[in-house]
């Protein structure tokens, strides 16, 4: 990668010419200090992998906390044309529609802080956590999936699960259409019937956090923050519903590329036309799955009101959804490109819409200020609420990061931290931990990522989004 072009304002080209096939530059959003990081990883040849790609338009993209994923890297973006572009199942991952939804409260840290304990019990007790955790939800009849599938938050709302306020503020209203249960497995069905409503393990997480700093009160008093104040992280996205999806569709395509003269550099790019029977499949299948993680987040939003209601005796309506973002997952939008305006396919993995204010896609409660960005750091330091703007729409095809990213795999975060209790580590500290298996704690410690704080300087400079509010962790609840 020594031919990297400077591009300025943390942005780097990867010229078309670094590999054979390559239809557009790739460009890599760091600064110089976490470029050495990055040129460890193989993230940057993906980047140009995804490149050759038919259709692709403007530039294949990474965001700062890129790091070596399945096909495409995590914090990849990549538009295609839709008339003559192929849709990707690697360039929206396993967990598709994995996300952060950010719910505020009417209380402030010092509020709680008797209290903390009690309310960290009483979460971990009432979301199911871990790998293969199973639900209080319970969907007896194949039609009950399917209404998950097709209505996404709006069937967890309708079964009682929330408010229709709600609805309001989370990206496409919480369901994306298109949805045909028809075309997932039963494979996929058994696997998510019993998961509705779970958190699930790696680094998904629910955290209790306090607002700590605000950039721009104007934003985040729109947005409902206030310093001090307590609120809800959640991360999490479909579970072992999206992974099979995706794994099928793998599997479906793996002939595909050949079929339609598709020439890949790597076969974990299988592809087909976006306008093809089996990219028409995969995308049908990806918006069941993108509704089940949006229901999913719905569930567990419920028991979280819940159990402060129980704890902390707040009335459960009074703790509001901010917003509810999606990371790993494929839109069509229209872009302006070369002159001429164009409906594109963005593929979003481990990125973040990032609309500006005015954009119509944007629902009426976050229109006028612009799309809200959750970035999620570590349980160990800091999370960041950022906003979309117009450099991100004109560069970006409207995106930006989704987290710290990996700085460490798991194998080596776990050998690094070997002998170390991670959850004393964390109490001195005063974070509070609840997890299914403390063991796994050291696969998601500070150690294990970037430092969000930096990740967020990058986008923040380059112009794709803004800071809004920085929050501390107060209590972590882990799978």
């Amino acid at each position: 990668m020594v031919n990297l072009r400077d591009l300025g304002r943390c942005r780097w080209e990867i010229p078309q010419s670094f590999k054979p096939g390559m239809r557009v530059p790739g460009r890599v959003y760091a600064s110089a200090e976490m470029l050495q990081q990055i040129l460890h990883d193989q993230a940057l040849d993906q980047v140009a992998n995804v490149a050759t790609l038919p259709g692709i338009v403007g530039a294949s993209l990474a965001m700062p906390d890129i790091h070596w994923g399945y096909g495409f890297p995590v914090g990849g973006v990549a538009a295609m044309q839709v008339n003559d572009g192929v849709i990707s199942p690697g360039g929206i991952g396993y967990d598709i529609n994995c996300g952060v939804r950010l719910l505020a409260t009417t209380m402030v840290a010092t509020d709680i802080a008797s209290r903390l304990d009690e309310l960290a019990n009483t979460l971990y007790s009432s979301v199911p956590t871990g790998t293969g955790s199973g639900s209080h939800v319970k969907l007896k009849a194949a039609r009950d999936l399917n209404d998950v599938l097709r209505d996404g938050a709006h069937w967890a709302v309708e079964a009682g699960y929330g408010y229709t306020d709600d609805l309001e503020r989370i990206e496409e209203g919480g369901r994306l259409y298109g949805a045909e249960p028809e075309t997932i497995s039963q494979r996929a069905r058994d696997r998510g019937r019993q998961q509705v409503g779970s958190l699930g393990s790696g680094n998904h997480f629910l955290e209790v956090q306090e607002v700590e700093q605000i950039y721009d009160e104007r934003t985040a008093e729109a947005f409902g923050l206030r310093l001090r104040q307590v609120v809800i992280f959640i991360h999490t996205g479909s579970r072992g519903f999206g992974h099979q999806v995706c794994s099928d569709a793998l599997h479906a395509l793996s002939g595909a590329a050949s079929r339609y003269g598709i020439d890949l550099p790597d076969r974990q790019l299988a592809c087909a036309p976006v306008r093809s029977d089996e990219g028409a499949h995969y995308l049908a299948a990806m918006a069941c799955a993108a509704n089940f993680a949006w229901a999913n987040r719905q569930c567990i939003t419920h028991w979280a009101r819940q159990a402060l209601a129980r704890v902390c005796r707040v009335p459960a309506e009074s703790v509001r959804l901010v917003y509810d973002v999606s990371h790993n997952i494929a839109k069509f939008e229209h872009y302006e490109i070369d002159g001429k305006r164009m409906e594109v396919c963005v593929h979003r993995k481990g990125a973040t819409r990032a609309f500006p204010p005015g954009h119509p896609d944007l629902s009426p409660s976050v229109r006028p200020w612009g799309q809200p960005v959750f970035v999620p750091g570590d349980m160990g330091r800091y999370s960041y609420v950022a906003v979309g703007t117009e450099d991100a729409l004109r560069e970006s095809f409207g995106s930006t990061c989704h987290g710290a990213g990996r700085l460490r795999s798991r194998g080596a975060a776990r050998r690094l931290l070997e002998g170390v209790d991670v959850r004393a580590q964390l109490k001195k500290q005063g974070i509070i931990v609840r997890a299914q298996n403390p063991k796994l704690l050291a696969e998601e410690a500070s150690e294990a990522y970037k430092d969000v704080a930096e990740v967020i300087d990058v986008v923040e400079r380059a112009g794709i989004s803004r800071k809004v509010a920085r929050m501390r962790p107060l209590a972590v609840i882990k799978g």
